[in-house]
């Protein structure tokens, strides 16, 4: 008996610090604005924790607003009203009315997977939870969003409009892990798959002057006896004839990654490369998992705890607000690859002050006509082009432009941007 209380009191007291470690952390990475950002010269979406951004040349950031999830968002409200009633009785601390308030929480918010440009005040974007997903258009100056695709298990990612707007590429991701890059008309009709297989393909981009040549990256994925995934193959681009039905290869290297294919206005080739890994479980992994199993396990009882306190007194263990800051930044997924933000956020890596949430292994290159390869930008998990062939680059906390003297400049920082693209302008 008294060991248990020993253990709960170390869990307790090693929770506690571990959540106001994570608080200041937090704070630091959100203090002031980094000194010498400049404003971009083109508008700028990204989308930063499953959330929505414009950034224009002459105004600060703000949120892209989708009203199909501001209906959501009410329509919970008044859920939560009419029912607040059972606030702090029987009823609210029964297991099945828990568990109909959890399922009503997953359903919000809607987060964003994929963002476009379609035109100067038009974007295109896919919303999704764990069950449905949605294709919108918005126009920026009127706030009127239109539906063009909803329907139950839909994943959209790496939306890619033509120069005319007609059509549209994309990446559908499917249950068994697998996905295919599909082309549609710019409403949603006419939808169909170009690629196929047990691959992971994504990243399409139209190649600029060749009608019906898209460019994208491509994985094949290897799977255990029960059918589930293991591992993934290193990334190639390809090029795809839409016409011909023909596949070529571009870059392929066991050793790399190589990713987010896009042509530059001058025929230039542009993408990220970074070391292939596959992961491997081994004796050093043994002797880690062997040294923290106590410190796991008093971390698991304490949360086992803190679930029955909240359930019976409506009150956790500790009041710190650290570990919710935990949970967001402990590990996310940038170009397939999960990523341990905390671990980035300590490590210090910084490009022009902005703490880098991946290695400077992550490049961007671009290659000409001749195979003649140029680093650009190291520390990159993302990057898009403007049409005059300006390129703009993310660290994962920071966007920074690209000038043709190859300076860098930060353009934006922000926390966890996923994915940025450059409007016309």
């Amino acid at each position: 008996m008294h060991l248990l209380i020993a253990i709960v009191l170390v869990a307790v007291v090693v929770t506690i610090l571990m959540s106001r470690q994570s608080a200041a952390r937090s704070s630091e990475s959100h203090g002031s604005p980094v000194a010498g950002v400049s404003r971009p010269r083109h508008p700028l979406a990204f989308i930063s924790m499953g959330k929505m951004f414009l950034h224009e040349p002459e105004r600060e950031p703000r949120e892209i607003q989708s009203p199909h999830v501001q209906t959501m968002v009410d329509r919970m409200e008044r859920s939560r009203q009419l029912h607040g009633w059972k606030q702090d009785t029987a009823f609210a601390n029964s297991f099945a009315n828990r568990r109909q308030q959890q399922s009503a929480d997953d359903d919000l918010p809607l987060r964003a997977t994929a963002l476009r440009f379609l035109a100067p005040e038009r974007v295109l974007y896919f919303l999704r939870d764990e069950r449905v997903g949605g294709l919108f258009e918005y126009a920026l100056d009127s706030g009127q969003e239109r539906r063009l695709v909803h329907r139950q298990n839909l994943y959209f990612e790496d939306l890619s409009p033509s120069v005319d707007g007609t059509q549209l590429l994309c990446a559908q991701h499917a249950s068994n892990g697998s996905a295919n890059i599909c082309l549609m008309n710019a409403d949603g009709s006419g939808f169909r798959e170009l690629t196929g297989g047990d691959t992971v393909d994504s990243a399409p981009a139209w190649v600029p002057d060749e009608p019906g040549q898209v460019l994208y990256q491509t994985s094949g994925l290897a799977r255990g006896p029960h059918g589930h995934v293991i591992a993934r193959g290193p990334a190639s681009v390809h090029l795809l004839d839409t016409e011909k039905g023909s596949v070529t290869p571009v870059l392929e290297d066991p050793k790399f990654d190589f990713l987010q294919p896009r042509v530059s206005p001058d025929g230039q080739l542009l993408y990220l490369r970074r070391p292939y890994s596959v992961p491997q479980y081994g004796p050093s992994n043994i002797v880690v998992d062997t040294l923290m199993f106590p410190f796991r396990l008093l971390r698991a009882l304490f949360h086992y705890l803190n679930f029955f306190s909240l359930m019976y007194t409506r009150k956790p263990l500790t009041s710190a607000s650290g570990p919710m800051v935990e949970a967001d930044l402990k590990e996310i997924v940038l170009k397939g690859m999960r990523v341990d933000a905390e671990a980035a956020l300590r490590k210090g890596d910084s490009v022009h002050g902005v703490r880098s949430l991946v290695p400077k292994s992550w490049q961007l290159i671009r290659r000409n006509r001749q195979g003649q390869e140029q680093l650009l930008a190291t520390h990159v998990s993302g990057f898009d082009m403007a049409a005059d062939g300006t390129v703009y680059y993310s660290n994962g906390n920071g966007v920074f432009q690209l000038d043709a003297d190859g300076v860098a400049r930060v353009v934006l920082r922000d926390k966890l941007i996923a994915e940025i693209v450059v409007g016309p302008g």
